[in-house]
């Protein structure tokens, strides 16, 4: 790292990951690599997520903060869930506890912000020819991540700025915000606040925790707090979205008799 804490090209290539509502099944993430190859080429690219709940970037503020801290000092997050994509919002870089994060200023970055112990921000006032109103994410985040992971911080193209725009509440939210492909349905409730007295009620049922799976009857619905260190509803050898109806977007209150906890 330079004097001013940015990369410098005597660094080895940065982890470069990838966080985006793009799925699998179109060609986004293709282009993304395909950019990143050029710019930063012997970067590892990670693929953290590509199923980030579709035009939600309060969802995915949430989930970035609770799955970034899992990955080391200097990573380079490609953070792109845009749905104002060509519109009057800015473009981001912010450098939170060392690691990097570029994306939209639509709040999907303002939470790993907030929490972090200290953060800084710059807009990218740089624009390529040949931008795509719709895709900015290959045409303007990508090469910006793979220059940073590559310790060439474009400081031509950034300017320094106090804060994001758009900034979401950095407390924890009491919403389902990700049902993965086994029916868990992550909350954005950090598992710290809780204990096991705590109970979830969700859909007007009342869930107890277990602390793995095992500990749970085959089909009992559940909750525990996950690897990101989220409360999660899960069932034993079985979907729990689905025996509950869960979408992204359901309320949840967590209570505890020891603490009077109350969400």
């Amino acid at each position: 790292m330079g004097s001013a804490g940015t990369p410098t090209s005597a660094s080895a290539p940065a982890l470069l990951v990838l966080f985006t509502d793009y799925g699998w099944h179109d060609p986004y993430v293709g282009q993304i690599k395909a950019v990143m190859a050029q710019e930063a080429p012997g970067a590892t690219v990670i693929d953290l997520l590509h199923a980030v709940p579709d035009f939600n970037p309060h969802a995915g503020a949430q989930l970035l903060a609770g799955l970034a801290t899992s990955f080391p000092v200097g990573s380079v997050f490609f953070c792109v869930v845009d749905p104002g994509v060509g519109g009057v919002r800015e473009a981001l870089v912010v450098e939170a506890d060392g690691r990097w994060f570029i994306g939209p200023d639509n709040g999907l970055l303002s939470i790993v912000a907030a929490r972090a112990q200290q953060h800084r921000s710059w807009h990218i006032h740089w624009r390529p020819e040949g931008l795509s109103a719709t895709f900015q994410g290959r045409d303007l985040f990508a090469p910006i991540a793979a220059w940073i992971a590559a310790g060439q911080f474009p400081a031509d193209k950034l300017t320094l700025i106090v804060e994001p725009n758009i900034q979401f509440d950095a407390s924890d939210l009491p919403r389902i915000l990700y049902i993965d492909h086994y029916g868990n349905a992550w909350t954005g409730i950090r598992g710290g606040l809780a204990d096991a007295a705590s109970q979830l009620e969700v859909k007007g049922k009342v869930l107890s925790w277990r602390r793995v799976f095992s500990e749970a009857g085959k089909g009992e619905v559940f909750w525990y707090q996950n690897s990101a260190g989220l409360i999660e509803i899960a069932a034993n050898r079985a979907n729990a979205a689905a025996f509950l109806d869960l979408k992204v977007g359901d309320l949840v209150r967590l209570s505890s008799t020891s603490h009077g906890l109350a969400h």
